[in-house]
């Protein structure tokens, strides 16, 4: 008898979990986006000013992202090693994040709880190079000098913030496997067929738009695929238009296309998603 009730207690649990989850989520939205209300216009002042991206939103847009860039910034922990912080660097930060996965279910990257922010490029194990940023398992690393410059555009074709998220991306849906999104991975595989060939060939010597960095290795070379994806998208489509078509699948968005202030999301339906 004590059987036949501890498998209907595991029984009910597994049925009840997946409802019992999404009501609990939609609950924390809820009460998360009440306190939202009143930041969202600081919000606004510190991410209109730096991302040109979020600038040729839609007003409807706008609030989603920002939305989604406080929860991100809720959920992390920033720590600041030799740079004063300021209520802007996590802000500004999270939207980074926000903007790569803008066109995904999934955004939270909740395998990371620590964002570590360093003053300038810095050493990381036993490599001689300095770093500008890295991923592991102990957290996302960004040096805030190359991270500024990337927003900016002072460095042309690099963003030291996507270049890391997208690392962080790959990461908790291949690696971990804590924080999926069936989009993304169902995507990845496509756009491996189009982006194999072309990593093959910069690894014989072929030059492109990517530089010789994105040649290093296939982690690098996805990550240097989203930094000019956004930051040099006319001229990606130009060159590598096969490979800037399976981006735009695989991030369900296309940077070059928004009409009437609205980015276009290749699947409708993501942008219901909180």
């Amino acid at each position: 008898m004590e059987i036949v009730i501890i498998c209907s207690l595991v029984l009910g649990v597994l049925i009840l979990h997946k409802p019992l989850s999404y009501f609990f989520h939609r609950l924390y939205i809820r009460r998360q986006a009440k306190k939202f209300t009143s930041k969202e216009t600081f919000y606004h002042s510190v991410v209109c000013g730096r991302l040109k991206y979020y600038n040729r939103l839609g007003l409807e847009d706008q609030h989603k992202f920002l939305f989604r860039t406080f929860l991100f910034h809720k959920s992390k922990r920033f720590h600041y090693i030799e740079v004063n912080e300021t209520a802007e660097m996590p802000i500004l930060i999270s939207a980074v994040a926000v903007q790569l996965t803008f066109g995904l279910e999934k955004f939270l990257f909740n395998y990371f709880d620590d964002i570590y922010v360093i003053r300038d490029d810095y050493h990381y194990g036993v490599y001689s190079r300095p770093f500008q940023g890295h991923v592991d398992q102990t957290g996302i690393y960004l040096s805030w000098d190359n991270f500024n410059k990337g927003i900016a555009g002072l460095a042309p074709n690099c963003n030291i913030g996507l270049h890391e998220m997208a690392h962080a991306l790959a990461y908790v849906n291949f690696i971990t496997q804590t924080d999926e999104d069936r989009h993304f991975k169902r995507e990845f595989n496509n756009f491996s067929k189009v982006a194999r060939p072309v990593f093959a060939d910069m690894q014989n010597g072929h030059k492109n738009l990517l530089g010789e960095y994105a040649g290093t290795n296939y982690h690098e070379f996805w990550a240097v695929a989203v930094e000019i994806f956004f930051e040099n998208p006319v001229k990606f489509r130009h060159e590598l238009p096969e490979l800037y078509l399976s981006m735009t699948r695989v991030l369900n968005q296309n940077p070059l296309d928004f009409t009437q202030g609205r980015m276009t999301i290749i699947k409708k339906h993501v942008l219901k998603a909180v």
